[in-house]
């Protein structure tokens, strides 16, 4: 029961600590690098969690849920931003689960091979995350205009955006973080499933 708890606490933890992951837009003249940096931090909060559920339960499908517990906790989360009364399509929650079924995938189909599990699944993981955020990312209405309308509340006055710059990494920010991803995604697997042999 303690171990259970362990695993909702951690899948709790990892949407606080990417809850802020879905607002890439909000830092207007820096969107893109910003972009690249989070998808970064959410490939690691998905994969080592992820994968310390799945090998710790042995059950395909583990990591799918877990993922679906941090869609419902920044679904809450978010509802903060619609209360302080930004238009509802403006709000970004990152997407987790297509990435977290990849990851189940790839343990079901090489028979629960760990190994497999931390090369393909955390490759997997890390090319696909980025790709499904950009194209969450591609369905908020008018972002520039959007951020420029409604400042971000957090934001002292000093910094609020006033024209859009070009961050160094603007070219191929899905680029940029699937391919740190697939690289870091292994280690961050191999670390979820070290956490089940201490």
């Amino acid at each position: 029961c303690t171990h259970y708890l362990f695993i909702v606490v951690v899948a709790v933890n990892s949407t606080l600590l990417t809850i802020n992951a879905g607002d890439y837009i909000f830092y207007t003249d820096w969107a893109w690098t910003s972009f690249t940096v989070f998808s970064i931090s959410q490939t690691l909060m998905l994969a080592v969690g992820a994968t310390y559920y799945l090998t710790f339960t042995g059950v395909p499908g583990a990591a799918t849920y877990y993922g679906l517990i941090m869609t419902v906790y920044t679904w809450v989360a978010k509802g903060a931003w619609f209360a302080l009364g930004y238009p509802y399509d403006f709000i970004v929650t990152p997407i987790w689960l297509p990435s977290a079924m990849l990851l189940d995938l790839a343990y079901w189909a090489t028979k629960r091979n760990k190994h497999s599990l931390i090369l393909f699944g955390g490759v997997l993981v890390g090319m696909s995350l980025p790709l499904f955020n950009m194209v969450n990312l591609i369905t908020v209405a008018d972002p520039l205009e959007t951020a420029f309308k409604y400042p971000r509340p957090t934001l002292p006055p000093y910094m609020t955006p006033i024209e859009p710059q070009v961050g160094k990494f603007y070219n191929s920010p899905v680029a940029l973080g699937a391919g740190a991803g697939a690289v870091l995604a292994v280690t961050f697997t191999a670390l979820g499933c070290k956490l089940n042999t201490w």
